[in-house]
C-alpha cells in the first residue's frame, strides 16, 4: 500500500464549540439561560447558570510550533480556526489526509460531567440536548460523510439517559461519550445496576460507550517539583486502572452486546494488561469470587472493549497480542499530542510491515463496522483517500503559525517546566475568568 492510498478515519478529536452553539436550540422555556460566550478580564469564556469555565480552549494548540506549546488559548483568536469552524475544520482534515472524525466536547468536558451537577436538573437535560442536536445538526451533518457523531447523556436519571441515546440513535449517532469512573463525580460506579437501563439502551441502539482519558481516573502530578513530561507520559496509561475495573464490571454478562471504547488510551501496554488479569483470575478466582464462566478476562476485553492509537510503534508490533478487530487510530486534533498535518506519514512509517488487510481495519473498516459509519456510500471510496482528500485541500496553510498567544508557564531556560508551573497557570486563569 502507498501514502497516499491510506483512508484515515480518527476515533478521538475534539472540537471547541463556537460562541453559538447552544443559543439555537435550546427550547423556548429555558431560553436566556443558555451556555454563552462572555468577555472576562479580556479573555473568552463559556457562563452557564452563574458558573464559568477555566481554559475555554483547553490545549488546543494545533498549527503552533511545537516552542509554543503549553500556551493554552484564552480566546478564539489564539486557536487555529479549524478548532471551532466546521468548514475550516473539514479543510484541516483534508490537508492531513484524514476522512472521518469522531470529535469528543470541550466546554460541556470530555463526557459532558459539567452539566451532571447543577442543581436545576431541567436546564441541565435542556443543554445536554442542545448540544447533540448542535453537536449533530450544524458539526456532523454539515459535512456528510466527514464524522462520526458522538452525543452526551444524563448521569442523574437513566430514563431519560435511556430516552436520549434512543432519540439519537433514532437520527443515526452511534456513539456516546460516558466517563471511565462516574463514581469520582459522585456517582454509582459502574458495577451497580443503577447504570442499567442506561447499558440496554445503548446495546439495544448499537451505541458504544467512548470513555476518554481523564474523564474519571486522571494521572496525578507526582510532586509540584516533577517535570510536566512525567506527567504527559503518564497520562494515556492512566486510564488502565479504569481497564481493568470495566474487564470485572457486569454489564457485559446482561447486555452481550454491549461494546465500550478506551479513547486516547494507547495500546502498546494492553497486552501485559490482559496477561495480569488473566493471571489474576487463574491465581485468586477461587477466593475473590469472580465468575467469568468459561472465559478469561482477556476474553472479555477482547471482545468489548475498543482501544485506541495515536502513535505506538511496540503496540503495531505486537498486533498479535491483542484483538486487531478492536484496534482503531487517532488523531487528536486539536490537542498537543495530535500528529496534524503529518498523520499520514506518522501512520505510514509506523505500519510498513503490517499487511494491506489489517492496515485498512486499523484506519478505517474497524471504525466503520463498530460507529455504523459508512462514508463511502455518500463521498465514494475513490474521493476518500489521503491523496485524494489532500487534492482537495491545496489551498489550506498547514504552515506554523507565530505568536498565536494565550496562557504560558513561566520558563527558566535553565530548567525543566514542572507540574507546579502548570497548576500555577491553571490557577492563575481559573481567578482571572471569575473577574
Amino acid at each position: 500500500m502507498n501514502q497516499e492510498d491510506l483512508i484515515l478515519v480518527s476515533v478521538d478529536d475534539h472540537a471547541i464549540e463556537p460562541p453559538n452553539a447552544f443559543s439555537r436550540h435550546m427550547p423556548a422555556k429555558y431560553k436566556g439561560r443558555e451556555p454563552k460566550v462572555v468577555k472576562k478580564s479580556g479573555r473568552d469564556v463559556w457562563e452557564f447558570e452563574e458558573r464559568i469555565t477555566g481554559y475555554m480552549g483547553l490545549n488546543s494548540v494545533v498549527g503552533r510550533p511545537k516552542e509554543e506549546y503549553g500556551m493554552e488559548p484564552l480566546s478564539y483568536e489564539h486557536m487555529r480556526r479549524g478548532t471551532w469552524d466546521i468548514k475550516a475544520r473539514v479543510d484541516d482534515m483534508s490537508a492531513n489526509g484524514v476522512l472521518g472524525s469522531m470529535c469528543f466536547p470541550t466546554f460541556p468536558g470530555f463526557a459532558g460531567q459539567r452539566f451532571q451537577t447543577l442543581p436545576d436538573r431541567g436546564v441541565s437535560l435542556a443543554a445536554i440536548q442542545a448540544y447533540n442536536d448542535w453537536h449533530l445538526q450544524d458539526w456532523c451533518n454539515a459535512a456528510p460523510g466527514r464524522f462520526i457523531p458522538l452525543m452526551i447523556a444524563p448521569w442523574w436519571d437513566m430514563q431519560a439517559a435511556a430516552a436520549e441515546v434512543k432519540r439519537m440513535a433514532a437520527q443515526g449517532v452511534h456513539a456516546v461519550s460516558f466517563s471511565d469512573n462516574p463514581s469520582v463525580h459522585g456517582f454509582p460506579s459502574i458495577h451497580n445496576d443503577y447504570w442499567d437501563p442506561f447499558w440496554k439502551a445503548c446495546a439495544d441502539n448499537n451505541v458504544v460507550i467512548c470513555c476518554h482519558i481523564g474523564t474519571g481516573t486522571k494521572a496525578a502530578h507526582a510532586s509540584d517539583e516533577s517535570p510536566i513530561d512525567a506527567w504527559i507520559t503518564s497520562m494515556p496509561i492512566s486510564i488502565s486502572n479504569s481497564a481493568a475495573d470495566w474487564i470485572w464490571a457486569p454489564m457485559w454478562k446482561k447486555f452481550p452486546t454491549l461494546k465500550m471504547a478506551l479513547s486516547e488510551g494507547g495500546i502498546g501496554w494492553i497486552p501485559y494488561l490482559l496477561e495480569r488479569a488473566d493471571f489474576t483470575h487463574r491465581h485468586h478466582n477461587a477466593w475473590t469470587n469472580s465468575n467469568f464462566g468459561d472465559k478469561m478476562p482477556s476474553d472479555i476485553f477482547n471482545k468489548h472493549i475498543i482501544t485506541c492509537f495515536i502513535e505506538d510503534q511496540f503496540g503495531l508490533k505486537n498486533l498479535d497480542s491483542i484483538n486487531v478487530e478492536m484496534a482503531m487510530w487517532e488523531c487528536d486534533y486539536p490537542h498537543s499530542d495530535c500528529t496534524w498535518p503529518d498523520s499520514s506519514q506518522v501512520f505510514f512509517e509506523q505500519s510498513r510491515h503490517l499487511s494491506d488487510e489489517v492496515i485498512n481495519k486499523l484506519t478505517h473498516l474497524n471504525a466503520m463496522r463498530e460507529f455504523s459509519y459508512d462514508p463511502f456510500a455518500i463521498l465514494g471510496r475513490e474521493n476518500c483517500t489521503v491523496g485524494a482528500l489532500r487534492a482537495q485541500a491545496t489551498h489550506v496553510s498547514i504552515e506554523p503559525a507565530l505568536g498565536m498567544g494565550g496562557a504560558a508557564p513561566e520558563r527558566d531556560p535553565t530548567k525543566p517546566v514542572t507540574s507546579g508551573d502548570i497548576n500555577k497557570m491553571f490557577a492563575e486563569a481559573d481567578a482571572g475568568s471569575a473577574l
